[in-house]
């Protein structure tokens, strides 16, 4: 199963490998050439198909946990002064996620959509320390009884040109359902409220929609 968002880039690319194909076929005339340039085609048209995988979670709602946004590696987990929505301390999750990753962003928790903008930015890499700020970047904040508000921002790295968010205001949000997409590599950061109990860690690797990254009791 493909995501929406790569069924166009997924068509032209078919168009563009089976034109390569007769192409080659055509005006290569060494077969060691011929082949191996028909391999490396298809290669690079499996590699943008498993980008554009979106694979069925098994999300099991819970309103006492906040669950991963997006598949990768969690590369921070510290308490921050989050100055763009709380103008207050929070902890800060981030999940970085690779090409080979899901890119597929989904909703953390149940709740309203209370707050959803988009800010224009730079291309830093997604571990840079100022990605978060200076980035191309969408910020949401969901929130409901037991959490209160949870903000997930989705930041664009170095290969990310283009980030999608589905998260309107005052829409219904629903714990695990497709909230948006990052093309070719990013990062997703959470903001959690500090007695939120954090239940990952540094390196530890999380699937979006499924693994707990934090409790509220």
């Amino acid at each position: 199963m493909f995501h929406k968002e790569g069924h166009k880039i997924i068509f032209i690319t078919l168009v563009v490998v089976v034109g390569s194909f007769f192409l080659i076929d055509e005006f290569i005339i060494n077969e060691w050439w011929r082949k191996g340039s028909m391999i490396a085609i298809l290669v690079l048209f499996l590699l943008i198909l498993q980008f554009f995988r979106n694979p069925k979670r098994h999300t099991h709602p819970n309103e006492e946990q906040a669950l991963s946004p997006v598949d990768g590696k969690v590369v921070v987990i510290e308490e921050v002064f989050e100055n763009e929505v709380f103008k207050d301390k929070r902890i800060q999750v981030s999940v970085f996620m690779s090409p080979i990753n899901v890119h597929v962003t989904r909703y953390p928790i149940s709740g309203n959509v209370s707050y959803s903008k988009y800010h224009p930015g730079k291309y830093l890499v997604a571990w840079h320390p100022k990605a978060s700020e200076e980035n191309e970047r969408t910020t949401v904040v969901v929130e409901n009884e037991k959490f209160g508000k949870i903000l997930y921002r989705q930041i664009a790295g170095a290969m990310a040109k283009r980030i999608v968010n589905y998260a309107r205001l005052n829409t219904k949000a629903i714990q695990g359902a497709d909230s948006g997409f990052i093309k070719f590599g990013s990062r997703v950061d959470l903001f959690l409220p500090l007695n939120a109990d954090i239940k990952v860690e540094l390196n530890q690797k999380v699937r979006g929609g499924e693994s707990i990254i934090a409790e509220m009791k």
